[in-house]
């Protein structure tokens, strides 16, 4: 019986042993395995980064190659444009005719920029745009091969379907797709728009603000967070068309805009004063005070200069956007860039009769000014040859003089005589003002806008504000000793 019960003792220790040395030997093929399988997902891993390293050189190899290859197009294209002159244009405007003299003033308004420009070193495009990708230079798209200056069209879009509306008016009259190509850049990420849009196919460039997050606002300007969006769109839209697309003048147009059969010629008969003279920061098509009656619309030709920054279509340089865009503000960037130290003394060009009008009537303001005013605005309805047109008279120093000297040799008339047409003669006229509120008490009769933005009159130049009234000239002016706006007054 001992013997038995050693026995199957024995028995379960040898049994016991060579289930171990099994077991062992199992354990030791699973950890082999999954040493395998860790060496081979590191294997995978380090082939995959390997290709994507391979993907990358090749994008950096290609980027480089493409700014080697735009840097000749643009030293090759990049040729003086000549201002057009053209001695066959209707009668109305023969003595607004480009002549000789005139093309030359302009050709050495050119040579002096270029060489104040050669003197300061351009600003690095990393302060103003930031990206995960490299940031190489790219050449200014300036000019087509025979000269002629590439203007891209920037329209600012949103959550609009009508949006269409102003985009077949852009296409229909567009002259020429290559010199005017048109970037359609939509923010709020509405999915009815984009189809839209979509629709134009080649037709433009449809790009899409990425950042639609929500934004950081003061709680008392909570009502207000339309126009911090809207900042914020104007900025990453402008950085897209100048800095990552490389256009060097741009023509920026909300959705809510119809345009004049002549929108096109009006900024390029207008593009060398702006590139040329460096009192000027804008061309805008926009009258803030172009309501049918107040102006004269057998002149569809008169332009003028205004220290008012209109906007509502209106075309700038990307030197302009490279000044502003390090400072660029959080809200209300249309007011802040009339603030004494964006304009610093830079006028912009505004038309006799608007070359855009808003059909807009809710947006972010509500209908603000819709129904009181900008619904009256007048859009031209005429074709004016601005290119073959003599606009030297637009320059600082040729305007101030004769602008002053028209002014002020005016005939002084009061309100009552101006509204009742009882005044001796055809000239212009002049209706001094000398208070702020004499000036409001004015406009409000004649149907003028009557506020002030930074202390600027809406259309005012020099404190002036021009307008046609009973189918005569009227300056609403201070007086002749006008030394420069009061802040305070807005």
């Amino acid at each position: 019986m001992r013997n038995r019960s050693v026995s199957i003792i024995f028995g379960s220790l040898v049994l016991w042993a060579v289930a171990t040395y099994f077991l062992f030997l199992d354990q030791q093929s699973v950890g082999k395995d999954l040493d395998k399988d860790k060496l081979s997902n590191q294997i995978s891993r380090l082939e995959k980064q390997v290709k994507q390293q391979i993907i990358i050189n090749q994008r950096l190899l290609e980027g480089i190659n493409e700014s080697k290859r735009r840097k000749k197009e643009y030293d090759r294209l990049n040729a003086p444009v000549q201002s057009p002159a053209d001695d066959t244009g209707k009668n109305e405007y023969k003595k607004h005719e480009v002549r000789k003299p005139d093309s030359i003033l302009l050709q050495k308004l050119m040579d002096k920029n270029d060489r104040e420009k050669s003197k300061n070193e351009p600003m690095s495009t990393q302060d103003i745009i930031s990206s995960t990708e490299p940031v190489h230079s790219i050449p200014s798209r300036q000019k087509l091969p025979n000269g002629n200056p590439i203007i891209a069209i920037l329209v600012i879009s949103c959550n609009r379907i009508t949006v269409e509306r102003c985009l077949d008016q852009l296409i229909r009259l567009r002259p020429d797709k290559e010199q005017f190509p048109i970037v359609v850049s939509q923010d709020c990420d509405h999915r009815q728009t984009a189809d839209v849009i979509a629709r134009y196919g080649n037709e433009l460039l449809h790009i899409k603000q990425p950042d639609q997050s929500d934004i950081e606002i003061p709680p008392k300007e909570k009502k207000f967070r339309g126009y911090f969006k809207i900042a914020r769109h104007y900025k990453w839209a402008l950085n897209q068309v100048f800095i990552k697309l490389g256009y060097s003048t741009a023509i920026i147009v909300e959705d809510d805009l119809d345009i004049a059969p002549d929108f096109y010629e009006y900024f390029l008969g207008t593009y060398p004063l702006l590139v040329n003279d460096s009192s000027l920061w804008c061309v805008s098509a926009w009258n803030d005070n172009g309501k049918a009656g107040l102006v004269d619309e057998s002149a569809p030709f008169l332009l003028y200069r205004t220290d008012f920054f209109p906007g509502l279509g209106w075309m700038l340089t990307r030197d302009l956007w490279l000044e502003l865009a390090p400072k660029w503000p959080k809200s209300y960037w249309d007011d802040w860039i009339r603030q004494p130290e964006q304009r610093k003394n830079r006028a912009c060009i505004r038309p006799e009769l608007s070359r855009t009008r808003t059909f807009g009537k809710l947006g972010v303001s509500n209908g603000l000014f819709f129904e009181k005013h900008l619904k009256y605005i007048k859009l031209n309805e005429k074709f004016v040859p601005f290119t073959k047109m003599n606009l030297s008279y637009l320059l600082k120093d040729n305007y101030d003089i004769a602008f002053v000297n028209q002014v002020y040799e005016s005939t002084v008339v009061s309100y009552s005589e101006l509204k009742s047409g009882n005044i001796v003669g055809t000239g212009s006229v002049r209706i001094p003002y000398y208070t702020r509120q004499s000036f409001k008490n004015t406009t409000k009769l004649l149907g003028l806008m009557d506020d002030f933005r930074s202390g600027v009159p809406r259309s005012g130049y020099r404190g002036v504000v021009t307008f046609f009234y009973n189918g005569r000239r009227v300056h609403l002016a201070p007086s002749a000793n006008w030394s420069g706006y009061d802040i305070t007054w807005s």
